[in-house]
């Protein structure tokens, strides 16, 4: 029961309080390029999050497995990036096949999965945060599912700007932005929900 109750608070913590784009500013590129329309955000979501769960599952053996034992912890970033870029090509291969539609799409904003730097942080920081096995997947799968619950969000909020009459001075990057960061700080407002339910 204790481990459950751990899970709950890393996935909650992992969406809402610790959200990579929201609170940590990490994947601000696809945030601010894929998030124009709602098909082509929820793709990057899904995508992100499968690239994460996937990281995850590949880093964390060879880091407690191999580096660690080894003394070759210097190695981690350029290791966990090499593995990273490797998971997107597969991606990448299996959208173009299954999902054409997708995969143009995402166009550009597909291969840059492999420097998104959110997807990267994800596999540092479960190390870091000396998670288990069990926690760096649902660390990875909060992560994820935040950084998609974000791109829908603003999504959403950018057809609204869209529609609306927008200031000159404001129009494009800079109503854009702060739009990002009115959400950011709706966001900080959940700092204290995972503490008051689990205590």
């Amino acid at each position: 029961m204790e481990l459950f109750k751990s899970l709950i608070v890393i996935l909650l913590s992992s969406v809402l309080v610790n959200n990579y784009v929201l609170s940590r500013f990490l994947g601000i590129c696809p945030f601010l390029g894929v998030s124009k329309k709602l098909g082509q955000a929820v793709g990057m979501g899904v995508s992100v999050t499968a690239v994460m769960l996937l990281a995850t599952v590949a880093t964390w053996p060879i880091q407690y497995f191999v580096l660690e034992p080894c003394n070759l912890g210097y190695l981690q970033t350029i290791l966990f990036i090499l593995i990273i870029a490797a998971l997107v090509q597969v991606l990448e291969l299996l959208l173009k096949k299954f999902s054409p539609t997708l995969h143009k799409g995402l166009g550009v904003y597909l291969p840059l999965i492999t420097t998104n730097c959110a997807v990267l942080g994800v596999a540092i920081n479960n190390i870091t945060d000396e998670y288990g096995f069990l926690e760096s997947v649902i660390s990875s799968l909060g992560c994820g599912l935040g950084f998609l619950l974000a791109m829908v969000l603003f999504s959403g909020v950018r057809s609204r700007i869209d529609e609306s009459e927008v200031p000159k001075n404001f129009r494009g990057l800079a109503v854009t932005l702060i739009a990002a960061s009115f959400i950011s700080l709706a966001f900080m407002g959940f700092s204290g929900i995972v503490d008051t339910i689990f205590g």
